[in-house]
């Protein structure tokens, strides 16, 4: 099992259990599910509303950019390149590697895994 941590600015920090391996479960539905408020649109990773900042909180699992989530989809490549958030170089360095080349993440298309992890979250 791992441990998400979720931290905002304007709400107490929480940490909840996640199923690791599911390879089903994202951010955003963990978050829902625990009554965490990640703002969202579309929940199909192309608006970027749910647009999220994730770090390893153990440090022995982790790459260099601090998380080992599930590699981008295609969606959330797309989201990020247009948002400025990702650069080409990253994202081919990403399709080498087949590790998350930036610590930003769409809620909705990050899976889980076994690692225990902080997700920074925007709030109103």
């Amino acid at each position: 099992m791992a441990l998400i941590t979720f931290s905002s600015t304007m709400h107490k920090d929480k940490t909840v259990y996640a199923v690791a391996g599911s390879h089903k479960q994202t951010i955003l539905q963990l978050a829902k599910d625990n009554h965490i408020p990640i703002d969202f649109s579309c929940g199909d990773g192309e608006c970027g509303t749910c647009l999220v900042k994730v770090s390893s909180i153990d440090k022995a699992k982790s790459n260099q950019y601090g998380h080992m989530g599930g590699p981008l989809t295609d969606r959330e490549v797309k989201v990020l390149k247009e948002m400025g958030k990702i650069t080409q170089a990253q994202i081919d360095q990403m399709r080498v590697d087949d590790i998350p080349s930036t610590e930003w993440r769409l809620a909705c298309q990050m899976v889980v895994r076994d690692e225990d992890i902080l997700v920074e979250y925007p709030s109103r």
